[in-house]
């Protein structure tokens, strides 16, 4: 049944969201038929508007702590929402997500076959006391801080994905994604790079919490994805975890720096308080990534800053001619269960 070097029909949940539409994009451009799963509460329509009339692409609204029956060959579980902002408006739900969601992926992985992907974090690592974080770093995580929604719910998760490895042969591959940033993440989704960008653009202060020396590492969108495509396609049955990440590492005021240069914004830096837990340092060690897929990033961070400033300035330019300012909630104006024929989906309970 798997057809992993030709077409196969493979499920991505979350597959409306940031991450979840490119890697729909290149799973279509490659031939596959692709199901997106997404429940829109952080993903939106636009994302994937350009492919609701492709024949080999079909959206179905639908929530992963629900089970879903589907004939799939591979499965990229990406649905979970992954920054501060959203994870931390339901708590209890995001950790719902990671964990139920999880079992109700491997599950249908079981009754397939089908190779299966979990979109971990590096936020497993939580605040590193080794740096940089290699695969076998155990992390240093807050379990009961305002952040563990996420950090444990991804932990978790992990242990799920090697249970159902050890215990029923599921194909797994977990990827540890580190900060990543390109066109299509949410304007008000608080992540650091969206943030200073659409600041800039409209003038306003830009926010650096504490003195801005913690540090992170920024990897574009399309690295990203093919590091997935690459730890998917690999033939030797190696489960991970692997780090997908760049390893260029900055401070957060040297990239507000950089973004108000390329915007050619006037903005002003101003400081507030550190968030709770937030990490001092974050950057991956790709060893593994570079042995293991011969993968690793090569869109340099000005190069991709400059690509996500075009597309945030588009975005706020016809927000402001349509007066349609995006929303921190986009699930209020997604379509219903339909695909992307206009059927609607059936989603088994």
């Amino acid at each position: 049944m798997r057809k992993y070097n030709g077409s196969s029909t493979v499920l991505v949940t979350g597959g409306a969201g940031f991450l979840g539409s490119h890697l729909c994009d290149r799973l279509v451009a490659q031939g596959h038929h692709v199901i997106c799963a997404d429940n829109f509460f952080t993903g939106t329509k636009d994302n994937i508007e350009h492919l609701l009339s492709h024949p080999r692409f079909e959206l179905l609204r639908h929530d992963v702590t629900v089970p879903l029956q589907v004939e799939v060959d591979e499965i990229y579980n990406l649905a979970c929402p992954a920054s501060p902002v959203h994870y931390q408006h339901d708590p209890v739900q995001t950790t719902k997500t990671s964990v139920i969601g999880a079992i109700n992926v491997l599950g249908l992985a079981k009754r397939t076959g089908a190779r299966i992907f979990q979109a971990s974090t590096s936020e497993v690592y939580g605040d590193p006391a080794y740096h940089p974080q290699p695969e076998g770093y155990w992390g240093n995580v807050n379990p009961i801080g305002p952040r563990s929604c996420y950090d444990e719910g991804k932990r978790c998760a992990e242990t799920l994905f090697f249970d159902y490895h050890r215990q029923y042969g599921v194909d797994i591959r977990i990827g540890r994604i580190f900060n990543t940033y390109g066109p299509r993440m949410h304007p008000n989704d608080g992540r650091v790079v969206s943030n200073f960008i659409v600041q800039a653009l409209k003038g306003q202060p830009i926010t650096v919490y504490g003195k801005g020396q913690q540090t992170r590492s920024f990897c574009y969108v399309d690295d990203l994805v093919d590091g997935f495509l690459r730890f998917m396609a690999l033939e030797d049955t190696y489960p991970g975890p692997i780090n997908l990440g760049n390893p260029g590492e900055f401070t957060i005021l040297s990239l507000a720096k950089q973004v108000i240069e390329l915007t050619g914004s006037k903005s002003r830096i101003v400081y507030a308080d550190l968030p709770v837990d937030d990490p001092a340092r974050r950057r991956p060690d790709i060893t593994l990534a570079q042995e293991k897929l011969n993968w690793e990033p090569k869109v340099q961070l000005a190069e991709g800053l400059k690509k996500t400033i075009t597309y945030f300035d588009k975005l706020l330019t016809r927000a402001a001619a349509t007066q349609d300012a995006p929303n921190v909630k986009p699930s209020s104006r997604q379509p219903d269960a339909r695909n992307g024929n206009g059927r609607r989906a059936v989603l088994a309970a």
